[in-house]
């Protein structure tokens, strides 16, 4: 299966991860729906203080299930983790999908997660994240950090190493990350064209201003079908108050009458259209529920 998309730009699928209950099986399902649809890619993030799988666990479930569709991480927060063990878990990951892995970074925004593997909060900003891609960076390039015998591997599939793209949603830290990252695995919490087309402008030129090859530009926004629900937005909503249960619930009904997009599939062709138009190289949908039907509706829509 090839990939199609939308006027140029790839669409990628996020994994029900965040939704509750969610098993091996539904997963497996999904994983395998994706790669033989024509998707760009298969994505999925990271939480700690919540039910999700984790997700260096699940990278390698998710590169056994799939042989065509590249992987992505929406996001890891490096912070979390050992630099030079997540290192080694990506490399590994990198190596067991047949360098199919593009890792998403960033600094999270749930302090219970920091709290939770007792992760210090002051190291939550762009300055230590760009310092722990290095750490990354300079492992897959063989550079013996701890002083073993042997430098950590494995490396990774192909020099230098998977991508990594930057998951923010500033235009200050898009700045800043033009120093380090490939580019952005960014998310708009209301799929706003306008304000994503802002972002990639900026990154654009802090690119070009670095005298960088210019970005890998990508998005995301949850999703509800109307042909899959009864009321999709209502699904958005009570999959908000789910996965946004360390925000207060006044906070989380007030965003979701407008979060992400709910509607029938035709308009959310005319909404991708309209993200390629802005030059998006990719967009990522995060569904909003574990049915599988929407996989298989949206390949139509992509075919």
């Amino acid at each position: 299966m090839s990939t199609a998309g939308v006027d140029g730009m790839g669409v990628g699928m996020t994994l029900p991860v965040m939704e509750p209950h969610i098993g091996p099986e539904r997963l497996q399902e999904w994983a395998e729906l994706i790669d033989a649809a024509p998707y760009s890619s298969l994505a999925f993030g990271e939480r700690i203080a919540f039910d999700n799988p984790d997700a260096l666990t699940l990278l390698g479930a998710v590169a056994a299930w799939t042989r065509r569709v590249r992987v992505v991480t929406t996001v890891i927060v490096p912070q979390l983790h050992d630099p030079v063990m997540l290192a080694k878990a990506l490399a590994t990951g990198d190596r067991l999908s047949g360098g199919r892995l593009s890792v998403g970074l960033g600094v999270g925004g749930r302090e219970e997660d920091y709290e939770a593997v007792g992760a210090d909060h002051a190291t939550r900003t762009m300055a230590d994240m760009a310092e722990r891609a290095g750490v990354l960076r300079r492992v897959w390039a063989g550079e013996n950090l701890t002083g073993a015998t042997r430098p950590v591997g494995p490396p990774p599939h192909r020099a230098p190493g998977p991508e990594l793209l930057v998951g923010t949603l500033g235009h200050k830290t898009v700045r800043h990350a033009a120093r380090w990252a490939d580019g952005l695995a960014g998310m708009t919490l209301d799929a706003d064209v306008a304000g994503t087309a802002a972002l990639f402008d900026v990154a654009r030129e802090a690119w070009a201003e670095g005298g960088r090859e210019a970005p890998r530009l990508t998005t995301s926004f949850w999703f509800a079908l109307t042909e899959t629900s009864e009321d999709p937005r209502a699904q958005v909503h009570q999959h908000l108050r789910h996965y946004m249960n360390w925000i207060p619930e006044s906070f989380v009904d007030a965003l979701a009458p407008t979060a992400g997009f709910a509607g029938t599939l035709a308009e959310l062709r005319d909404l991708l259209a309209r993200f390629a138009a802005i030059g998006a190289d990719e967009v990522q949908l995060i569904p909003t529920s574990e049915d599988p039907r929407q996989v298989e509706l949206v390949a139509e829509l992509l075919a």
